[in-house]
């Protein structure tokens, strides 16, 4: 299954979801930037709320697309002990990006939502969505992340995944998934157009989805 962008991918994420239509405990997550638009979709077509969750991957030195785990709001970190242990990273070598990245993650969040607070989840149905799973450690920071705020279930959602790293997330919460290809590679591979998603971009996602719930 290929996807038209991250739009159409939202679309039709937000078909498998169409049960947590009209819930007023639900709240939809985007993971930025990527998943933003996708959790745009999802979240306008549920009739949910639509918020922000700033969780930045620790890149392998050298090879940044590859995460050995991952930084969430609050000090949360992830690592994948596979791929940090596998190619001999150094725990000097792991500070330093988790300091150079928890830098963008502040940035991100002052961009983001400002001096908003985030939104209270207790006792809600939290929707964690990104634009595709590869290892995992982004979306396993977010949901540890959140598992602290108390909500009553969290899901998580996205549009193509690997399907080792479904099995392994399903550990940690429900997981709705469109596609779970054998041969994964990378998550660009199943984007006809996945194009880099700006902080504007992102800022004008919240912005529009925050009036249309002011104008349900």
């Amino acid at each position: 299954m290929q996807f038209q962008d991250r739009r159409d991918a939202g679309k039709q994420l937000a078909a498998k979801l169409a049960g947590y239509a009209d819930d007023p405990s639900v709240l939809v997550l985007g993971l930025p930037r990527g998943g933003v638009p996708v959790a745009y979709e999802v979240a306008r077509a549920l009739h949910a709320p639509l918020d922000v969750l700033v969780v930045r991957k620790l890149g392998v030195p050298g090879h940044r697309e590859l995460a050995m785990g991952a930084i969430a709001s609050g000090g949360l970190r992830v690592l994948n002990a596979d791929v940090t242990v596998g190619l001999r990273i150094s725990p000097a070598e792991v500070e330093s990006v988790a300091a150079r990245e928890l830098l963008e993650l502040e940035r991100q969040q002052r961009a983001y939502r400002g001096n908003v607070p985030f939104p209270e989840l207790a006792g809600r149905t939290v929707i964690v969505v990104d634009d595709g799973l590869a290892t995992g450690s982004t979306m396993r920071a977010a949901v540890r992340a959140l598992g602290q705020r108390g909500p009553q279930r969290i899901i998580i959602a996205a549009p193509v995944a690997a399907s080792e790293t479904v099995r392994s997330l399903g550990e940690e919460a429900d997981v709705v998934c469109l596609s779970t290809p054998a041969e994964f590679q990378a998550v660009s591979t199943w984007y006809q157009d996945f194009s880099q998603i700006s902080d504007e971009e992102v800022r004008h996602l919240l912005e529009s989805a925050s009036h249309a719930a002011y104008s349900r």
